[in-house]
């Protein structure tokens, strides 16, 4: 008899709408962990593990694919991946990429943030001159040096300051996050991807919003500026809408020592072979490795729903698929505007995850039902 491929159940898909993620246990066969965590102790010069298939294997021939077909749809097979290596490591005094030192920074230094956002390398002293000054020096200290403000500016991490020539798209967009656990991360503080649960479902709303305002979305679309100013070293980014990031706040959360509240994320507790499959609208980020004895192992892979662009391939590990990987323009067929398809897609984030559309509808009719009483 064969047996039947691996799907999430109903209360699976009624945990992923409510939270935007999904722990799924033993998702990966010790088999195809075993390999990636020997690649990963075999370190070679000029050797790019993300793209061997021992690593790519973690999703194409584990349950993974699966439970995406038939939860999101089809995606073109990852043939690279982000290898999320985290050393122990105690805080340090840098400042981090939003503006505050590592050392202050709560919930184990969790930025959370929207993948898709141009990083630039932090500046380690105190900003002088006013915003716009910031600004362009700032963007300027990019791998293209001083381009002014251009949607030809790139990050340090590959990604573009805009998505499109008109800079209305101000951040990368796909489907799924899949972060595949390669050791025991079940006790905080080991280095665990965190997520803010149930955060997704504002962002979508922050999203409609920008769009029906003037259409532009991302950083530097409505409510979202660029960079916070009013942080320690006055050149933060600001990788949620300052809107998104006060409402996951109350009295109970940690503060920076200028008093600043940081919303409180949820550690992703899992163990080998473990993966947790999340939506692309949930803000997330990587913690520090405290109280770890080995480094955390973390495979990412960010998947797009093929129907978006089914004639563009996707690697499994941009974050910006409008564009190429080091922020090449793509060719499209004439009436095809990625930009748009991309922001239509953002707003309507169930829209890619086929699989989930009855669920959908029943959350929604529940929800309207609570509201009307």
């Amino acid at each position: 008899m064969t047996e039947q491929p691996r799907t999430l159940t109903i209360e699976d898909k009624k945990s992923l709408y409510r939270d935007g993620f999904i722990v799924v246990k033993k998702a990966v066969s010790d088999e195809l962990v075993n390999k990636a965590t020997a690649a990963l102790k075999i370190p070679k010069r000029g050797r790019y593990l993300g793209a061997e298939a021992v690593m790519t294997d973690l999703v194409n021939k584990s349950d993974i694919t699966p439970i995406l077909h038939e939860v999101m749809g089809y995606f073109d097979p990852p043939s690279t991946c982000q290898t999320g290596i985290s050393w122990p490591s105690r805080p340090s005094g840098r400042f981090t990429n939003m503006g505050y030192r590592d050392v202050d920074i709560p919930y184990y230094g969790a930025g959370v943030h929207m993948d898709g956002n141009i990083t630039i390398a932090a500046p380690q002293e105190v900003q002088e001159g006013t915003p716009e000054e910031i600004y362009l020096r700032h963007f300027a200290a990019g791998p293209k040096g001083d381009l002014g403000r251009s949607p030809e500016v790139m990050g340090h991490n590959m990604v573009p300051l805009f998505e499109d020539p008109d800079m209305t798209l101000g951040l990368g967009s796909f489907t799924a996050f899949v972060f595949v656990c390669l050791n025991d991360q079940t006790e905080e503080g080991r280095g665990q991807t965190c997520l803010l649960r149930g955060a997704h479902h504002e962002i979508e709303k922050f999203f409609r919003w920008q769009y029906e305002t003037n259409g532009h979305l991302g950083p530097e679309g409505p409510g979202w500026p660029r960079l916070n100013h009013d942080c320690p070293n006055r050149c933060g980014m600001n990788y949620l809408p300052p809107s998104i990031f006060e409402q996951f706040t109350d009295e109970s959360s940690e503060t920076t020592p200028d008093g600043r509240r940081w919303p409180r994320p949820t550690q992703i507790l899992m163990d080998k072979g473990d993966a947790c499959i999340a939506m692309y609208h949930i803000p997330h980020s990587g913690t520090r490795n405290e109280l770890g004895s080995e480094t955390r192992k973390n495979i990412i892979f960010r998947i797009r729903n093929k129907k978006r662009q089914p004639n563009v391939v996707v690697n499994g590990v941009t974050d910006h698929p409008d564009r190429g990987q080091r922020g090449e323009w793509l060719d499209f067929e004439e009436g095809n505007d990625p930009w748009e398809r991309s922001k239509q897609a953002m707003c309507n984030m169930w829209d890619e995850w086929e699989g989930m559309s009855e669920v959908v509808a029943e959350m929604h009719h529940n929800e309207r039902g609570a509201a009307a009483d």
